[in-house]
């Protein structure tokens, strides 16, 4: 596939690299805002036993490729596998940009920017940030170099979005060496904020200034205040532990619990890691199961428990959002908790009926767009979330931009 084309069958490449899976999409458009995904799909079991699939626009399976026993392909040779494999799918198309999502860009990334060697080296000094979605983050962009050197590559930060939130969100109150040295509130999910910033003012065009309280509520959740489609504040900090309970993950917790645990328990960093990423949340309160849908299926007192701190947690700090913003105008619900459990948004908004937050009961079981009830003071929506089309825009957005400079 030839590395850069102006014509009307441009595709770009949007990878989002774990520590063992790497998802992927390709969009398609005549321009950064008409873009469709042409394929979707992923590849799994990286290290262990690598599974490529693969999904059509109409979500039709259209790959599905395991290596035999023995076979154990790195990240290169994955790569390689999937442009092959875009380039025998997608006839006649150029593929001209890879677009990533990086989970951390500290305070020196505020937007997106073009990968080179030099952005590499500086990404890597951020792994301490982010050591768990990092360094996945950068072997994907260091292995599709190697595989496609001529292909542009763009860094898109799930930070970047709250670069605009006022001192006072972004300051915990500790000594100012400390908080010069880059200890400070980043916020995450940055990229999914950005897109239900971009979509709602579409959507309801009274709200384009208003004071909005976004709920992306998945394995992972944060809130996020904004207002006229700027971040002012969020519930995840320096890491994407604080905030809500989620899936495996504690949120807000008393940092006097970590130092109990140490001095009382014997544990040290990798236990504390293992506790606070993977045991906790959801998972750790049912002792079932991080998945919403398990917990709510289930008949279990500690799994309905569950449910009900979490959606304790939610509302709390869609209260406390609004009042860190300076009113509430409307609340969003995305990602895939928000977006598909009616019992999350029912009882979220049982909660906040104080606040003037009322829906109604069958356009929330419809999953309608809109499920506020009629005389409800505050209006509530479901708008499903769009990272990898966010990333795409901002790729081709990055490579337009280079493009006008050299002519120029």
């Amino acid at each position: 596939m030839a590395a850069h084309s102006n014509s009307g069958s441009d595709a770009c490449l949007v990878i989002n690299a774990g520590s063992s899976s790497l998802k992927f999409s390709v969009f398609q458009g005549g321009s950064a805002t008409e873009l469709e995904p042409v394929v979707t799909g992923q590849i799994s079991g990286i290290g262990t036993a690598p599974r490529f699939e693969a999904k059509d626009a109409a979500r039709h399976k259209i790959a599905d490729h395991s290596w035999a026993a023995g076979e154990n392909p790195g990240r290169p040779e994955l790569l390689h596998h999937l442009l092959d494999w875009i380039g025998d799918t997608l006839k006649g198309a150029t593929l001209v940009a890879a677009g990533h999502r990086v989970v951390h860009g500290g305070t020196r990334f505020s937007a997106p920017v073009r990968v080179t060697a030099t952005v590499l080296d500086q990404l890597e000094e951020l792994i301490p940030l982010a050591p768990l979605h990092e360094p996945h983050n950068i072997a994907a962009m260091r292995a599709l170099a190697q595989v496609y050197p001529s292909l542009p590559q763009v860094a898109c930060f799930d930070t970047a979005f709250h670069q605009t939130q006022p001192w006072q969100s972004q300051t915990f109150a500790i000594p100012r060496e400390l908080t010069a040295e880059g200890i400070r509130r980043y916020g995450f999910h940055g990229l999914s904020y950005e897109y239900i910033a971009h979509r709602l003012p579409q959507m309801a065009p009274e709200l384009a200034n208003a004071h909005v309280v976004v709920c992306h509520l998945g394995s992972g959740a944060s809130l996020c205040a904004m207002r006229a489609g700027h971040s002012v504040d969020t519930t995840m900090g320096f890491t994407a532990l604080d905030g809500v309970p989620m899936g495996t993950r504690p949120g807000a917790i008393d940092p006097g619990v970590l130092i109990y645990l140490m001095r009382e328990k014997g544990y040290g960093a990798d236990e504390l890691e293992k506790l606070l990423y993977h045991k906790s949340g959801m998972l750790g309160v049912s002792g079932l199961s991080n998945d919403m849908r398990d917990l709510e299926n289930s008949d279990h007192p500690a799994a309905a428990e569950a449910v009900e701190l979490f959606c304790h947690n939610v509302a709390k700090q869609v209260a406390a959002l609004a009042g860190s913003m300076g009113g509430l105008d409307a609340v969003v619900f995305t990602a895939g908790v928000g977006e598909n459990s009616t019992l999350v948004r029912a009882r979220v908004a049982e909660k906040l009926g104080w606040l003037g937050v009322s829906i109604d009961a069958a356009a929330n079981r419809a999953k309608a767009t809109r499920i506020s009830a009629q005389d409800s003071r505050v209006p509530v929506f479901i708008i499903p979330t769009d990272e990898e089309r966010m990333i795409a825009r901002h790729t081709l957005g990055v490579i337009a931009a280079e493009a006008l400079s050299r002519a120029a």
